[in-house]
């Protein structure tokens, strides 16, 4: 399942992939998987993306 909620948040802080990727320590390819519903985060990686994004982890990884 995609994962619109972090690349909704992603996009109004005006982030690349490539810059949210720099400031939690992985590649863009990660972050682009990420949103894609494709690889499933440690939940140390989704607490980083939650900080540079000003969001909680139910913003953002919660689902209905």
């Amino acid at each position: 399942m995609k994962n619109l909620k972090l690349k909704t948040a992603r996009v109004e802080k005006d982030l690349s992939q490539e810059e949210l990727a720099k400031h939690v320590g992985v590649s863009r390819q990660t972050i682009g998987l990420i949103e894609l519903g494709k690889y499933n985060p440690s939940l140390k990686l989704c607490v980083a993306i939650c900080k540079t994004l000003s969001k909680t982890l139910d913003d953002l990884f919660w689902e209905e």
